[in-house]
């Protein structure tokens, strides 16, 4: 499935399931709540606080792949609100790291 294929689909289902989009404050609001719900998940799988409950390695993984399918629906909501066409922004992103940090990475200390 294409990026522009999601987006035709989650327009689909907003307009048909969903009645409309929320604004795009909602949106960033909800897109920031996802995200805190990953990184909550992320400090209990990859930091050093711990579940409740504990949970298997397919639990965890799924709980992760959740939230990022969460966050990837509200940002392509805000992208089809804003006539953001995602395949094109990803692509001007990446030209844009190559041409930054096309040799920083290489050359950081840090990362040898």
């Amino acid at each position: 499935m294409t990026l522009k294929e999601i987006q035709k689909e989650v327009d689909v289902w907003i307009n048909s399931v969903g009645v409309r989009y929320f604004n795009e404050l909602t949106n960033l609001a909800i897109l920031n709540e996802e995200v805190g719900e990953l990184s909550r998940i992320i400090a209990r799988v990859y930091g050093e606080q711990s579940f409740k409950v504990q949970k298997s390695e397919e639990e965890k993984k799924r709980m992760i792949e959740d939230e990022i399918g969460d966050i990837f629906f509200v940002l392509t909501c805000l992208s089809n609100q804003m006539n953001i066409d995602l395949e094109a922004a990803y692509e001007r992103g990446v030209k844009k790291r190559n041409r930054r940090d096309g040799e920083r990475h290489k050359n950081n200390e840090k990362l040898q």
